[in-house]
C-alpha cells in the first residue's frame, strides 16, 4: 500500500546531518536526530541503524541553491550523497529546494518551542529535515 509508505528526510551539512521521518497515509513529517560527525563511515552507519528501523520507501534530501537558482559550494556534495543513498539502499531520493529551512527551523525552535538560543543548535538541523520532508509530502498526492 504506496499511501502508508514510510519516508526519510534529510538536511545535509558536511558537519551535521539532520533526519526527519514522515508517512505518506497521514502526510506528516517528525524531526527524528541529527548525526554529528564529519566521518563518513560514522554517519552511514546511523543511516543504517535508520533504514533498519524505519525501513523507508525512499529518501528526500535537501538540496541547496543561491539565490539565483545556480548552486552554491555545497550543492555537488548534497548530489553525491543522494546518489551514495540510492545506491546503496536501492529506493528512490527525492530532492526538496532546502531554501530558508534553516532560517524557518531556528525560527520554529526559538519562536515557538521556546527554546534559548544555545539550544537551538541542538535540533535545528532535524527540524529543518522535517521542514524539507514536510514540503515534500504536501506536494504529494492525498490519498483517497
Amino acid at each position: 500500500m504506496a499511501e502508508a509508505e514510510t519516508w526519510l528526510g534529510f538536511d545535509f551539512g558536511t558537519r551535521r546531518l539532520g533526519v526527519a521521518v514522515g508517512q505518506r497515509l497521514t502526510g506528516t513529517a517528525s524531526p527524528l536526530e541529527t548525526i554529528r560527525s564529519e566521518k563518513k563511515a560514522v554517519r552511514w552507519q546511523a543511516i543504517d541503524r535508520l533504514v533498519r528501523t524505519w525501513r523507508p520507501a525512499g529518501f528526500v534530501v535537501g538540496m541547496a541553491y543561491q539565490a539565483d537558482g545556480s548552486d552554491n559550494p555545497v550543492t555537488p556534495l548534497m548530489r553525491k550523497f543522494c546518489r551514495q543513498l540510492e545506491g546503496r539502499y536501492h529506493r528512490p531520493v527525492h530532492v526538496m529546494d532546502e531554501y530558508l529551512t534553516s532560517f524557518e527551523s531556528r525560527q520554529l525552535l526559538f519562536e515557538e518551542a521556546g527554546l534559548r538560543a544555545g539550544k537551538v543548535h541542538r535540533y535545528n538541523d532535524q527540524v529543518a529535515a522535517r521542514l524539507i520532508l514536510q514540503t515534500w509530502l504536501n506536494h504529494q498526492e492525498t490519498p483517497a
